[in-house]
């Protein structure tokens, strides 16, 4: 009969019984990370992309508008700087002149068998600590006293314009750091927004180009129609008649035309046509005018978008727009309530 008996089995020890548990514990871990692995990346299904590419593609809008914003300021300390060096040039060669003049003055007193300041001048090993003597000179009579007092003033002068050049061309370096930086910026988000549409089936990529219910769902290439430019002659008519002469050229991040735009660089395009200089930004541009409630508005207005005023549109009337979407698009009709609204303004 013992030979029928099952086998007695020992009871576990307290460090077997950790071991159990710990083991047991960790496998329903591992199923479960398993789990949301297939369910918790949102990032992995249509919807998720599509959410991740609108964000990437608004913060590329607001790095774009600083990337503007920094090539404006660098554009203006570049003009200032070639000005400065230009006006340099010229007083330079009148300095130089002046010289010329002392040291013929130096030559004729030297062969008279004088001395005087001029020749000083010309011998001098650091001219600028004579010159400093200029007003004792003055008040002596001697009658090259003028022509030294000339010199130095002209030599205060082109000092003054080199410091000038000097802090205008740091701010166009800063300015050149800016635009990298930016430029570095949108270029990461928007290669990420590519790989991500990238997941997407063709069909998904057209629903995401041409999203439902909005005036930019038409089929891809055509353009939606437009209400008519008004033709009253006035210069926000001028505007949008220029807006629509662009509606299906591309969003080119950075650009004022004539090729391409993006988003600010069309309004300013636009209102340039009609003989109004706009800002380059969208968060100067805002400011371009006066400000009008979305109850008042009226063909030709300004209109913005998202919290930080990243996005603005040509308001057309009939509840619509003319605008340069995002990358990958092309200036369009769009309704401006499809996307979040940030406030109007017409140009003055």
């Amino acid at each position: 009969m013992a030979s029928h008996r099952k086998p007695r089995q020992r009871p576990l020890r307290g460090g077997t019984v950790r071991t159990a548990a710990t083991l047991a514990l960790a496998g329903a871990a591992t199923a479960t990370a398993f789990e949301g692995t297939s369910q918790a990346d949102p990032q992995r299904t249509p919807s998720g992309i599509k959410a991740e590419v609108d964000r990437l593609y608004e913060e590329a809008e607001a790095a774009t508008e600083r990337y503007n914003g920094a090539k404006e300021k660098a554009d203006e300390a570049q003009r200032a700087l070639n000005e400065l060096r230009d006006e340099t040039a010229r007083r330079t060669d009148r300095l130089n002149a002046a010289r010329r003049a002392l040291g013929s003055l130096a030559a004729g007193q030297y062969r008279s068998g004088g001395l005087g300041p001029a020749v000083q001048l010309a011998m001098a090993d650091d001219p600028q600590d004579y010159l400093d003597r200029a007003a004792l000179l003055t008040r002596a009579g001697d009658r090259s006293a003028a022509g030294i007092a000339s010199v130095r003033r002209q030599l205060d002068e082109v000092g003054a314009l080199r410091e000038r050049a000097e802090g205008h061309l740091a701010e166009l370096r800063a300015g050149q750091a800016e635009l990298a930086a930016q430029k570095s910026v949108v270029e990461g988000k928007l290669d990420t927004a590519k790989r991500l549409l990238a997941r997407l089936t063709a069909e998904e990529r057209a629903a995401y180009e041409a999203p439902a219910g909005t005036a930019e769902a038409a089929p891809a290439g055509a353009r939606t129609p437009a209400p008519p430019a008004p033709s009253d002659g006035s210069r926000a008519a001028r505007a949008i008649a220029f807006a629509h002469g662009a509606i299906g050229k591309p969003y080119v991040w950075g650009a004022t035309g004539p090729s391409g735009y993006d988003c600010s660089g069309l309004t300013q395009a636009a209102y340039r046509s009609a003989g109004l200089s706009l800002p380059r930004t969208t968060y100067t541009q805002i400011n371009a005018g006066r400000r009008v409630s979305r109850g008042e508005l009226a063909p030709g207005d300004l209109v913005f978008f998202y919290p930080g005023v990243t996005h603005v549109g040509l308001y057309i009337g009939n509840g619509r727009m003319i605008h340069a979407p995002r990358p990958g698009s092309t200036v369009r009709v769009a309704p401006v309530d499809s996307m979040p609204w940030a406030g109007a303004t017409r140009p003055a």
